[in-house]
C-alpha cells in the first residue's frame, strides 16, 4: 500500500488573535481555491509520463484547514487552559520546491514557504493539539519565509536498486540499496526520522500532534518546526541506521536558532528494519535522543516555590544547561494492497520542560489507513487511530501546584490519561485535489480530569503537483 506523499511542517505555534482574522480565513481559502481550480483543469488536461529520473525539478502543495471545537465542560480553567466555549480556528500554508543535482551523487533543495492561521486558544491546553499544520509562528497575516536549504549527498555501493519518488524534499530517481548518505543544511529534523508510511503527514493523513511522529520525541525545531543540522545514514539491504545533530532555539518553543551546536543541540540515533510479514512489506524503527540546552527542571520548581511560598515557575530555574533524553518504537505494516497500520510507543525522562515540540512524556498510539478501492475510490483513504498520552510524575505536580507549562496550565489538575481518538475520510475530487473531512474526540485535555471531553471536526482542503 502507498500512501499520499508524505511531507511534514512539523510546526507549532503559540500567537493567537486577531481582529482581522476571519477577513485573512476568507482570503486563504479563496487563493486555495483558485490553486484547486487550476489542478482541476490540470486532470482534464492528458496526464504526463511517469518520470523516471530527474536532474531538476520543482514541486508544490497548498493545504487548508478550517476546525469546529464544539463548547465542553470543565470544573475551572487556567491560563494556558483549553477555552470552554465553541471555537473556529483555521491555517493555510503554501510550499513551492526546486530541487537540482549538481553533481554525480549530489542533490540541492530549496523551499519556499507561507503560512498564517488562528489556532484554537492560543494553542494551549492540550498534548496532543488538533492541527499537524499549525505553526507557532502563524499570524492571520500571511507570512513568507525559507523552509528549507540543504544538500544531499550519495555514495552508491550496490546490492540493487530502488526506487525514489519525487516530492518536496526528493527528486525522482533510483538509489542503490546499499548506499552512504549525508545531508546537511536548513531542513526538519522529521523530513529524516520516524518516517513512517501511514502516521506522519497532517496534510493527507492525521491532522493530531500524537501521529506525526512520536508523542515524547522533543525533536530540535524553531517556531515553524525547521532547524541546521546534519544527518549521515546508512543504508544496507532491508537495514537502516542514522544519526544527527541539530541546533535548538535560544528559548523553549522560539523562532531564532542558538548556532552554538557543540553547546546547546539536539541529538537523535535511529536503527531501522524492513521486513516481509506474510509477504507484506513493513518496517521496524527504534530511536533514541538526547537533548542539550538551557532547559528549566520542574522538581527545580517545585523545590523553590515550597521555599518560597510562590506559584512554581519554570521560567525562575532555567539558570544551566540540562539533558533531556528519551525513546522510541514504531511500526509500519501493509496488510494487503488497500490497507496499511502502524503503531508507536515513546517516553521522555520528564524531569526537564517541554523545549521544541509538545508537552507529552510518554505517548502510545496505532491506527489504520484503508484505500476505497473496495468501493470504486482507490484514491481516497480512510484514517483511523488513538493515542494515550501522560505525564511524568514530577510533570503532573508541577501543573497541579500551579505552574504553568509551554502549553500547558489549568491552574490546577486531577490527572488523567489524554486519549485521543481520530477519524477521517479523505476524497480525490480532481486529479491533484482531495477534501478530507475529519473528527476528533479528545479525553481529558491536557491531562486533567476536571474537564472535557472535546469533539473537533475539520475540513482540509489539499493540493499538491
Amino acid at each position: 500500500m502507498t500512501p499520499l506523499p508524505i511531507e511534514i511542517p512539523a510546526s507549532r505555534h503559540r500567537t493567537a488573535s486577531a481582529p482581522h482574522a476571519w477577513r485573512s480565513a476568507v482570503a486563504a481559502a479563496v487563493a486555495t481555491a483558485l490553486l484547486l481550480a487550476g489542478a482541476a483543469r490540470a486532470e482534464q488536461a492528458e496526464a504526463p509520463a511517469a518520470t523516471s529520473h530527474q536532474d531538476w525539478g520543482t514541486a508544490f502543495q497548498s493545504t487548508y484547514v478550517w476546525q469546529d471545537k464544539a463548547a465542553f465542560p470543565a470544573a475551572y480553567s487556567g491560563p494556558d487552559s483549553l477555552g470552554t466555549a465553541r471555537a473556529l480556528s483555521y491555517s493555510f500554508t503554501v510550499t513551492a520546491m526546486a530541487g537540482m543535482r549538481p553533481w554525480q551523487g549530489g542533490e540541492l533543495y530549496f523551499n519556499a514557504e507561507g503560512a498564517q492561521g488562528v489556532p484554537l486558544s492560543g494553542l494551549t491546553g492540550l498534548g496532543g493539539f488538533t492541527n499537524g499544520e499549525m505553526a507557532r509562528s502563524a499570524t492571520p497575516s500571511l507570512g513568507l519565509y525559507r523552509a528549507r536549504l540543504f544538500l544531499r549527498q550519495t555514495w552508491g555501493e550496490g546490492g540493487g536498486e530502488e526506487v525514489q519518488a519525487p516530492g518536496l524534499t526528493q527528486l525522482a530517481g533510483t538509489a542503490d540499496r546499499r548506499r552512504w548518505v549525508l545531508t546537511a543544511g536548513n531542513l526538519s529534523v522529521l523530513d529524516v526520522f520516524d518516517n513512517n508510511a501511514y502516521a506522519h503527514d497532517p496534510r493527507t493523513q492525521f491532522l493530531n500532534w500524537s501521529f506525526m511522529t512520536y508523542g515524547a520525541y522533543d525533536y530540535a525545531a524553531d517556531g515553524r518546526g525547521y532547524s541546521w543540522g546534519a544527518v549521515l545514514e546508512r543504508f544496507h539491504d532491508d537495514w537502516a541506521v542514522r544519526a544527527a545533530r541539530f541546533i535548538q532555539p535560544y528559548e523553549p518553543n522560539g523562532q531564532p536558532l542558538d548556532p552554538r551546536f557543540l553547546r546547546h543541540y539536539g541529538d537523535q540515533v535511529e536503527l531501522e528494519h524492513a521486513h516481509q510479514l506474510d509477504g507484506e512489506p513493513g518496517k521496524l524503527r527504534l530511536l533514541v535522543f538526547r537533548n542539550r540546552a538551557r532547559m528549566a527542571g520542574f522538581q527545580d520548581a517545585l523545590d523553590l516555590a515550597q521555599a518560597t511560598g510562590d506559584a512554581p515557575s519554570l521560567d525562575a530555574v532555567r539558570d544551566r544547561d540540562r539533558s533531556k533524553r528519551g525513546i522510541g518504537v514504531g511500526l509500519e505494516q501493509a496488510v494487503g494492497d488497500d490497507l496499511g497500520v502502524f503503531a508507536r510507543w515513546s517516553r521522555a525522562d520528564g524531569g526537564t520542560e517541554t523545549y521544541a515540540f509538545t508537552e507529552i512524556d510518554r505517548s502510545r498510539s496505532a491506527g489504520a489507513l484503508l484505500r476505497g478501492t473496495a468501493w470504486g475510490r482507490g484514491q481516497d483513504t480512510v484514517g483511523v487511530a488513538a493515542a494515550a498520552n501522560g505525564l511524568s510524575r514530577a510533570h503532573r505536580d508541577y501543573l497541579a501546584a500551579g505552574g504553568i507549562g509551554t502549553f500547558l496550565g489549568d491552574g490546577a489538575l486531577r490527572y488523567g490519561t489524554e486519549a485521543v481518538v481520530e477519524v477521517f475520510y479523505a476524497i480525490q475530487v480532481a486529479r491533484a485535489f482531495w477534501v478530507t473531512l475529519d473528527w476528533q474526540h479528545i479525553r481529558h485535555p491536557g491531562y486533567n480530569a476536571d474537564r472535557g471531553p472535546v469533539h473537533v471536526g475539520s475540513v482540509r482542503l489539499h493540493t499538491e503537483f
